[in-house]
């Protein structure tokens, strides 16, 4: 008999939790609907300059939700593979120039590997997490019918972050809070009475926190400073400052780059439109249009697909970034094996580094991780030099 055919009495599900009100309510309504539910607690990351790490004082909510519920709660440590899958890789893209993405890294290498791996010594049938994802399972005996998708709540739909977990894995999931909002959750928790029904949301990177992003980039890599151009404008092509390193900026990027009182601009803020590693020069406008921020085409990398590799050009809608609305495009295979992707209009500050995600309205269809903006990287170079020639 498959796993989901089975009475939830017979089914050992392991929810993962992190000592936050999201997950403490999805092991809440595993133990509602009548599975045999264990929780892991999962120490990813250890270090911490205030002395004490933080997912300690998390690791006691979880304690404290988990006696709550009369539940047993199991910890592992894998701060040693999220160093090497995803810290390392997340230190290398910065270094190279791109934005990264590790949440993504962290559900794919981290939550649905090293954890469902460890779930299964445990005994698990099934793992749950606490996403704002829901999973169709129309045909569940059959993994290719599977399918993730949005979750109900457009303000915390999750399901860009699991666009590049195995399909298999996902198959093994179960999603308790993708049918329900937020508010909905925090109103559970607090009528069960769970102690952390009023603890703040997490924000930020996943292992950085509420830290200064910038300072803690500069622990672990030495940024080269350089200077600071304008593109466009009556000031095309001059140097306004100087910047500290080009690791520390973002495409888009409006907040943060202190310059304020420029000499013959307009009052008004400033974005960073290019990264150029060669001439460690980064490149700003105060135009919000400026084309380089509203490109129409992309080249990603080989795409994680959710569903039957499509044969030929694919008409999909995609986003670029969390929260983004999806917009309507055409992906096209490319010799190398990434895809290039042409959108009906443009997403906002394509930038590498981030992934591109593939829906069929609510379906979520894979994604691939983006390498540059335009056909490919020549002409995205290309692209910029022509606006400054």
């Amino acid at each position: 008999m498959n796993t989901l055919d089975r009475d939830p009495a017979d089914t050992r599900v392991i929810v993962g939790v992190s000592g936050g009100v999201d997950s403490s309510v999805a092991a809440l309504r595993l133990v509602e609907a009548g599975y045999r539910v264990e929780a892991l607690f999962m120490f990813n990351w250890s270090d911490d300059e205030a002395g004490r790490c933080q997912a300690a004082d998390d690791f006691d909510d979880a304690a404290a939700v988990c006696d709550a519920l009369d539940i047993p709660l199991h910890r592992a440590d894998f701060s040693r593979e999220y160093k090497a899958r995803v810290f390392r890789y997340f230190l290398d893209s910065y270094a190279a120039g791109r934005t990264p993405n590790p949440d993504v890294l962290c559900n794919r290498e981290i939550k649905f590997d090293a954890f469902m791996h460890h779930a299964d010594r445990l005994g698990a049938d099934l793992i749950a997490t606490g996403h704002y994802a829901r999973i169709d399972r129309s045909d569940h005996r059959d993994n290719n019918r599977t399918r993730l998708l949005r979750g109900l709540d457009p303000n915390k739909d999750q399901s860009y972050f699991l666009s590049a977990v195995p399909i298999e894995a996902l198959a093994r999931t179960l999603f308790p809070l993708g049918g329900i909002d937020k508010n909905e959750v925090r109103a559970i928790a607090r009528r069960a009475g769970l102690p952390v029904h009023n603890k703040p949301d997490s924000t930020g990177v996943c292992f950085i926190g509420e830290r200064d992003f910038e300072g803690f980039l500069r622990a672990y890599l030495s940024g080269r400073a350089g200077p600071v151009r304008v593109s466009g404008g009556a000031l095309d092509g001059s140097v306004i400052a100087e910047h500290a390193g080009l690791i520390y900026y973002t495409i888009g990027q409006r907040r943060g780059l202190g310059l304020g009182g420029v000499a013959g601009a307009a009052e008004g803020p400033w974005y960073v439109v290019d990264k150029d590693l060669d001439s460690d020069t980064l490149w700003v406008s105060q135009d919000a249009a400026h084309p380089a921020l509203e490109q129409t085409e992309l080249v990603a990398g080989a795409p994680h697909w959710l569903i039957e590799p499509p044969a030929g050009a694919l008409r999909c809608a995609a986003q670029v970034r969390y929260r983004q609305t999806a917009i309507d495009c055409e992906v096209a295979s490319l010799p190398d094996g990434g895809v290039h992707v042409v959108f009906e209009r443009p997403p906002r500050a394509i930038a590498p580094g981030q992934y591109v995600v593939f829906y069929d309205g609510d379906h979520c269809l894979g994604s691939a991780e983006i390498q540059a903006a335009g056909r490919d990287a020549t002409a995205a170079t290309a692209f910029f030099d022509s606006l400054h020639a």
